[in-house]
């Protein structure tokens, strides 16, 4: 190969390897009229919204559209969220969903059941190691709840009615 295109083809393989390292969020489905977009983490971009330490309660939902139990509990999220997105609570649903599903599972499951909550995509195959740091006692089942604000966490690995959802969100509110 002449120099010329050894550099060429350096350069492209530079720009994939930086590109796959900076995969931290990265914007990627409109989902139709709801004018959504989901963003995509890895769980090093996904682990600040884990920490935030501001005025706010945040409830962070592990669900996935294969998931019995996460999708009969996901209209008690929206609930919270209709309810309490002006009292300085924030509803993160982190979807759980395999990437080569996201346009023709995902997509269509939000824009069906009209999900206005922010959604999350953690997309890092390597669940042993960031299970453990969303918390150490998780098993990896889902539906998993974290529950936190600046003061106190809570960890919850079980499915909520609307009123257990509340009566957990209320020990966090002032």
């Amino acid at each position: 190969m002449k120099l010329s295109t050894i550099r060429i083809v350096f350069l492209v393989g530079m720009l994939l390897v930086f590109g796959c390292l900076n995969k931290k969020k990265a914007q990627l489905i409109d989902v139709a009229e709801q004018k959504t977009q989901l963003e995509i983490y890895d769980f090093d971009g996904l682990e600040p919204i884990l920490k935030k330490e501001d005025n706010t309660v945040y409830v962070i939902n592990f669900w996935a559209t294969w998931c019995a139990p996460c999708v009969k509990e996901l209209p008690y999220f929206e609930d919270l969220y209709a309810s309490y997105k002006h009292k300085n609570v924030e509803v993160i649903l982190v979807s759980l969903d395999f990437p080569h599903q996201y346009e023709s599972k995902l997509k269509p499951f939000i824009k069906e059941h009209d999900l206005k909550s922010k959604i999350v995509v953690l997309d890092d195959v390597d669940s042993n190691s960031w299970i453990p740091r969303v918390n150490k006692d998780w098993s990896g089942s889902i539906p998993a709840t974290i529950i936190y604000n600046k003061n106190k966490r809570q960890f919850y690995e079980q499915s909520f009615t609307y009123n257990e959802l509340e009566e957990a969100l209320k020990k966090f509110l002032n």
